[in-house]
């Protein structure tokens, strides 16, 4: 790299004026860029600015796809948003027109989901709708294939019923301590096998949401995982969000988008009445797999909720307590109760989108979850 390149990206970073130092001007292309940066990240995104203009926004926007790639893009949106507070002009169909669709910017019209007008509401749902085809083709997939691996290695048996339900390679693996040279064959002295496929359900899963505005982000991954989850006939799948009040939106798992304009984030935060609703749900605790997603700060009665969850535990219930479902790590979350509950061998952490699919494997095949935390994630 050049010394002028340098330079030039320096000035790019500090912004111009008389203290960053550079003392070199801008033309052209990067004379654009540069203004483009000022008008969010100058004197705390004031001094250029974007006022309340909805033209002068748009033509931001693209500005902003031009000169800059997708990543980029997003958080500049982001930032935008909150520093400028342009929260009421995404309610104008030509902003959403113009916007680079994201899984914050998605949280952010959920919010405003509410107060949202109908000749925006159209646009609103075509922006959430590309967001969660692109998050279905990035991870249905993964999903999928790990629980339903998970699924087939919980029904081995080492009395396989039929010869077409032996797994051949794992018993002859099994058995290779009996091989016998002068015969060249292994003598199968132990059969590992299949159980006779189930058509019926192995396992139910709930999950549960907190939808309080911290959690935006985990919402929409949590809603693209339970329409995967939901399309896996061995397992039941259901879906509860809540705040103070608590939501079933089981019956919205086939459609995420029309599950997630069923939310309503932001709100307090009753987690007792949640996990008392949940209970009711379950109705094989041994087959059962509850998933707590929260930042853990409880509104409501905490001695009763941590009561609940150490009930479902007694009785079989494999529960996981997720911080966060997101590529954000764990946000500001209850550290007391996050100790109360790995006391109980309840570990809290958060997790990625790209770990879930493991965690969800590890939860069917009822592994050590605070070990399995441990191996993939900070905790």
């Amino acid at each position: 790299m050049t010394d002028d390149e340098r330079l030039r990206r320096w000035r790019l970073v500090l912004g111009g004026g008389d203290a960053d130092g550079t003392g070199l001007g801008l033309e052209g292309l990067d004379s654009r860029m540069d203004a483009a940066l000022s008008a969010v990240y100058d004197q705390g995104g004031r001094e250029g600015g974007l006022g309340a203009s909805a033209p002068r926004v748009a033509r931001w926007l693209g500005d902003i796809r031009t000169y800059f790639p997708s990543t980029v893009v997003q958080v500049m949106q982001k930032d935008a948003i909150e520093k400028l507070n342009l929260t009421r002009l995404l309610l104008e169909p030509e902003m959403l027109e113009a916007v680079e669709p994201d899984v914050h910017l998605v949280g952010t019209l959920l919010a405003l989901n509410r107060v949202m007008p109908d000749q925006a509401r159209e646009s609103a749902r075509a922006v959430v709708r590309k967001v969660v085809d692109e998050l279905e083709r990035r991870l249905a997939q993964k999903t999928r294939a790990a629980v339903t691996g998970a699924l087939d290695r919980s029904a081995r048996t080492h009395r396989p019923k039929r010869v077409a339900d032996i797994d051949w390679d794992r018993t002859i693996r099994a058995n290779l301590k009996n091989y016998l040279p002068e015969r060249n064959t292994v003598v199968p002295s132990r059969l590992v096998g299949y159980a006779r496929r189930q058509r019926s359900v192995q396992r139910e899963v709930v999950l549960c949401i907190d939808q309080s505005g911290s959690m935006a982000a985990s919402v929409v991954y949590s809603s693209v995982f339970g329409a995967v989850l939901a399309s896996t006939r061995s397992l039941k799948t259901s879906l509860v969000v809540f705040d103070t009040a608590v939501v079933d939106l089981t019956d919205q798992l086939h459609d995420p988008v029309e599950l997630l304009f069923g939310t309503q984030l932001g709100g307090g935060t009753d987690i007792n009445r949640a996990i008392a609703y949940c209970q009711g749900l379950i109705t094989r605790p041994t087959d059962s797999i509850f998933i707590l997603i929260s930042d853990l700060y409880e509104g409501g009665v905490r001695a009763e909720m941590l009561r609940r969850v150490a009930a479902m535990t007694q009785a079989g219930v494999q529960v996981i307590v997720l911080l966060a479902l997101s590529d954000e790590g764990a946000p500001f979350y209850d550290h007391e109760n996050a100790a109360a509950l790995a006391a109980m061998g309840v570990p809290a952490f958060a997790c990625t989108p790209d770990a879930f699919p493991d965690l969800m494997a590890a939860a069917i095949e009822r592994r050590d979850i605070a070990r399995w935390a441990e191996r993939h994630l900070a905790v």
